[in-house]
């Protein structure tokens, strides 16, 4: 056991030399700007008897542990941030142990530099007092600054910021700031300079790469002032005033210079050297200018005082340092007197004129008299002329005043002098100094009294008067009033009125009310005319006059019943369609002319309605057959009688009464627009044969425009076929056909005589059957949609007669249609009820129809009355 204790060794480090990475750690040194957590080096040792050995590191107790090792690899590393400048050596203790034997070394770690300072600068701030009068390229002032680091990192260099535009330099390694060459140094202009100076160091690394740092600090350098300047009047140019009343001993003036060295200023010694002419002497230390004498004993208006401005210096002596002004002293008259207006008779306030209205303009009011004063002398009597009153109707002159002028006033605008806006004008004449401090003025009242002319037209009060009279007004009725008025006074106010133009008989005007009315005989009719106009005139005593329109309304009064053509009428109808009645109200205006039509008796009742409004008379709607007719009445001639009245709307309401008597028929209604056309038309013939015409003249210009094309291609072609030649035979007159008016037929064969339509205007198309082997049947179609109308012709010349015929009336017909029951004749002619001939009236008779159609038409007719009247038996 002692043998083996013997042959335990310590182990022992590796000295590698100091720029190894591995071993003792001896004399190794370590950046300042190295990462924490770097591993720095790596502790490698060794036992004797091949043991494992484990590492250790530690640092004397208070101080700062920097490094950190592991006990098994040996590997170091750093754990806090290294400052060279603050620390610049790590010492600590490395071991190592085998378990049983420990070797511990002491180890010094240099800690090497980075440029991680910049420079400081020393006896902050930097402040430097400078005389102005210092030389160009003087030194006035050192800086210095200081950088911790070593090498060149350590050195600093110096430089200004913007030196082209101040008047210092600076050397680059001393840090000294001098003058400028060439620039100089002024208090009176800069008294404080403000330069910015850099310190920069030489640069190094830093964390692996190269940085230079700066510092900036500011240097006030202020300008201290130098006695170099001369002084200086403050105020100029000077101006003094002496009155009339001033005294001896009264001042002035008052000059006043300063120093113009700010800084240290001298005081001021005040000297006249020209120019008092012993009037006037100054106060050598406060520079107050006064009068040694009275103003009477001026002899001149205007002296100009030369005053020097010297500096003393600290024994009160006079230095070469002055300056000299010029001190204007004005002789003026004292403006103790204000302006003033006279007139005839010595001062005076207000002024009066009594003139007409409306001068012409640039007239002179030449019944004013007035003159304004200022007994002061100089700019003290200068003053301005204005008038206070309504703007630019009249002008004074002059306008600018020197002591004394004649004041003159003139018309400008002539418009605004009215008598009928006022019967006088009143202005304010004022007077204001110009030029002095008081600023006098004077007022005077300018009255102008006016005279009245006739120069206004009378006007009425409106440009038209509109009057509304009811037709049943006695003569000498009022109807409206007019006013016309005239401004001016006295006769020249007074109005005359008359009616003036044509259509005015009837009316009367009263010449000094205006009220106009109706001639004593004047009857009025609105029937005969229910509107007049004319012209009023309103004319003052000279023949000034206007005019105005008035519109006369004569308003209709019911007092005329509405009337039938005839008290008894006779119509037609076809079941299916209407027949119309139609009264006349001779009222000029509505409601008074409006007619309302009721049924007031019927035989039998119950059977007819009427339309009130349009008259239109319709069976029942559920009579739609004539077998449903037969089954109402007994009566086998289906002609009935009714009692229509016709009464207007006016109050107190007319009426009348007119018997109508209506033969009811049955016939086969034609389809077609024509059809229609020709039921409508039944009442109004002419106004079929008006379209006929109208399709005939269609026809021919349809022909006409087809040869014309013809003509002109044939002329085109310069040639003439013979195929386009164009033969006209003339018939022989045997063979000539008259001009007829065929009625259209429907049927078949040859049998032209079956069937025959003819229109109706207000009943529609009626077809008459005279093959039904039936008894006489009426029937009424059902209205088809109505075609264009064809531009209605002239009425049948088949007036009614009338016992009171009326001019504004218009005659009307009735259009005859070929019934069962009666002849074809006009409204007018009486035809007997109980008839059973088939005539052809005058108005059918004026369409050609051939001899043999018309035997053919009226023996088949006759046969199936005959064939009818048996049946009803």
């Amino acid at each position: 056991a002692v043998s083996a204790r013997q042959t335990d060794y310590a182990p022992y480090f590796y000295d590698n030399g100091p720029s190894s990475t591995n071993g003792n750690m001896a004399l190794f040194s370590i950046s300042e700007d190295t990462e924490v957590g770097t591993q720095l080096y790596i502790l490698n040792g060794t036992d004797p008897e091949g043991d494992a050995v484990w590492f250790g590191l530690t640092f004397e107790k208070g101080t700062r542990e920097y490094l950190r090792v592991d006990p098994k690899s040996g590997n170091i590393t750093l754990i806090q941030e290294l400052d060279r400048e603050k620390q610049g050596e790590i010492l600590a203790f490395v071991s190592i142990t085998d378990g049983r034997n420990k070797v511990v070394e002491t180890i010094r770690v240099f800690v090497t530099d980075a440029n991680d300072e910049q420079p400081e600068f020393q006896n902050l701030p930097f402040t430097v007092d400078v005389p102005e009068d210092t030389a160009a390229g003087s030194s006035i002032y050192r800086v210095q600054a200081e950088d911790k680091d070593m090498g060149s990192g350590g050195s600093v260099n110096y430089y200004l910021l913007g030196t082209t535009t101040t008047r210092f330099t600076m050397d680059g390694h001393s840090g000294v700031l001098r003058i400028k060459p060439g620039e100089t140094l002024d208090y009176e202009t800069t008294a404080t300079h403000f330069v910015i100076v850099v310190a920069k160091d030489g640069g190094g690394q830093y964390k692996g790469k190269h940085q230079v740092l700066t510092s900036t600090a500011t240097i006030t350098i202020n300008v201290l002032d130098a006695q170099d300047t001369p002084p200086a009047f403050v105020g100029t140019p000077y101006f003094g005033y002496v009155y009339e009343v001033s005294l001896p001993g009264s001042e002035i003036s008052t000059v006043f210079a300063k120093d113009g060295d700010e800084g240290n200023p001298n005081p001021i010694h005040y000297s006249i050297t020209n120019g008092n002419e012993g009037v006037f002497t100054i106060n050598s230390t406060s520079g107050c200018i006064s009068l040694t004498a009275y103003p009477v004993t001026l002899r001149n208006e205007l002296y100009e005082i030369q005053v020097k401005a010297t500096e003393l210096g600290p024994s009160e002596e006079l230095l070469d340092y002055y300056t000299m002004t010029v001190v204007t002293v004005r002789v003026v008259d004292l403006n103790n007197h204000p302006p003033t207006f006279y007139g005839e008779n010595g001062p005076q306030s207000q002024f009066e004129v009594t003139m007409y209205e409306h001068p012409p303009e640039g007239e002179i009011l030449r019944g004013l008299k007035i003159t304004v004063n200022d007994s002061d002398q100089g700019a003290n009597a200068k003053f301005k002329l204005r008038l206070v009153g309504p703007g630019r109707v009249l002008r004074v002159v002059p306008q600018t005043v020197l002591n004394e002028a004649q004041v003159t006033v003139i018309v400008e605008d002539s418009a605004a002098i009215d008598y009928e806006k006022g019967k006088s004008l009143t202005y304010k004449l004022l007077a204001v100094e110009i030029d002095t401090p008081e600023r006098f003025s004077a007022t005077a009242d300018i009255v102008i009294h006016l005279l009245d002319t006739n120069d206004n037209t009378p006007r009425f009060t409106s440009e038209y008067y509109i009057a509304r009279i009811p037709e049943n007004s006695p003569g000498g009725s009022n109807i409206v009033s007019v006013t016309a008025n005239d401004p001016d006074s006295g006769l020249w106010g007074e109005v005359k009125y008359s009616i003036y133009g044509s259509r005015y008989d009837l009316f009367l005007i009263h010449p000094s009310s205006g009220i106009i009315y109706t001639q004593a005989w004047a009857i009025l009719d609105a029937e005969v005319k229910s509107k007049y106009n004319f012209y009023v005139k309103a004319e003052d005593t000279e023949g000034k006059y206007s005019l105005a329109e008035v519109f006369v309304t004569v308003l209709d009064i019911n007092d005329h019943a509405p009337e039938f053509d005839d008290s008894l009428v006779e119509r037609t109808m076809v079941i299916g369609a209407p027949v119309k009645v139609e009264a006349i109200d001779a009222d000029a205006g509505s409601p008074n002319n409006i007619i309302e039509y009721s049924i007031m008796q019927a035989e039998p009742d119950n059977i007819f309605d009427i339309n009130a409004e349009t008259g239109e008379i319709k069976l029942k709607s559920y009579i739609k057959s004539m077998e449903i007719v037969q089954n109402i009445t007994k009566q086998k001639d289906c002609r009935w009688s009714l009692v229509v009245q016709a009464r207007d709307r006016g109050s107190p309401s007319f009426s009348t009464t007119a018997v109508v008597n209506i033969d009811i028929t049955e016939a086969t209604q034609i389809n077609g627009p024509m059809a229609d056309f020709l039921l409508q038309s039944r009442d109004n013939p002419m106004k079929a044969l008006g379209m006929v015409a109208g399709v005939i003249g269609i026809l021919v210009g349809v022909t006409v425009l087809i040869s014309t094309a013809t003509f002109l291609r044939n002329t085109k072609s310069n040639r003439i076929m013979p195929a386009r030649r164009i033969v006209i035979r003339r018939r022989p007159p045997r063979d000539r056909k008259p001009w007829t008016f065929n009625v259209p037929f429907r049927g078949s064969g040859n049998d032209s005589s079956n069937k025959f339509i003819v229109g109706d205007q207000e009943a529609g198309s009626v077809n008459v059957n005279l093959n039904n082997k039936g008894g006489p049947r009426c029937s009424r179609s059902k209205p088809k949609p109505t075609p264009p109308r064809a531009p209605c012709l002239p009425p049948p010349s088949c007036p009614p007669p009338s016992s009171n015929p009326r001019p504004s009336e218009r005659p009307r017909h009735w259009a005859a249609v070929p019934t069962v029951s009666g002849g074809l004749t006009c409204t007018g002619s009486r035809s007997s009820s109980q008839s059973r001939e088939i005539n052809i009236s005058s108005d059918t008779s004026r369409i050609p129809v051939s001899s043999a159609l018309v035997s053919e038409l009226k023996m088949r007719l006759e046969q199936k009355i005959i064939e009818s009247n048996s049946s009803y038996y």
